[in-house]
């Protein structure tokens, strides 16, 4: 169960991604937050975390070291001569995975859409985003496997692909909490897997660099 200060960390956590996911984090206070959570304290999230940036960062990172686990299991599985697409599931399937985890309705896809769309939450999220040796080897390796493309073109493609998981996720999310559909994140993983092995193999008719200035690295 936990003690008392771990629930009430907990609870302060969920009422945060979902208030975040559905209203904007700037929108949202920490008053605001500790009354969804049914705390009476409305200084808990202070409390709790010592700012609003730590309950953000605790919001974003939370579920980062069973992901971690998740993609180790993924990348031991692979092959010695994996192809693109299983690559590309050992950085996508450990997200839709912890999506799966959580019952209807979750937030947390929308709470990451979120934190991409505020100017104020970029460099928040930047700074605190933990480096994984596992996904930068990933990602180099799947920067080898398309190696005739253009460096522009892969950082941008790159930056595409990161927000069409984020943002598909987010749209699955929210389908699900608003239809009678039953939930099929593993069928949504192979969709997104398949799409943007796609986007990486298509061909290149323009080389320009139209959305490096976005990013300087792949899956950010």
């Amino acid at each position: 169960m936990g003690s008392y200060g771990d629930q009430a960390r907990r609870a302060l956590l969920d009422s945060a991604e979902e208030l975040f996911a559905t209203f904007g984090v700037d929108a949202v206070s920490n008053r605001r937050i500790a009354e969804h959570a049914g705390n009476a304290n409305h200084s808990a999230v202070s409390y709790h975390f010592g700012s609003r940036d730590e309950l953000v960062r605790a919001t974003l990172l939370r579920y980062s070291e069973d992901a971690a686990a998740r993609r180790r299991e993924l990348v031991a599985l692979l092959g010695p001569d994996p192809a693109l697409r299983d690559l590309l599931g050992c950085l996508i399937i450990p997200f839709t995975d912890q999506l799966a985890s959580m019952p209807v309705p979750s937030w947390r896809a929308r709470f990451l859409q979120q934190l991409r769309t505020v100017p104020s939450m970029v460099e928040t999220v930047a700074a605190n985003t933990i480096a994984d040796p596992i996904v930068e080897d990933l990602v180099q390796r799947v920067r080898a496997y398309v190696s005739e493309l253009p460096d522009s073109v892969y950082t941008g493609r790159s930056w595409l692909l990161g927000r069409l998981v984020i943002d598909a996720c987010a749209d699955y999310e929210e389908r699900l909490e608003r239809e009678d559909v039953e939930p099929d994140w593993t069928g949504f993983a192979n969709f997104l897997i398949d799409a943007c092995t796609g986007m990486l193999e298509a061909p290149v008719t323009s080389a320009g660099d139209f959305l490096g200035y976005r990013t300087t690295s792949a899956w950010a």
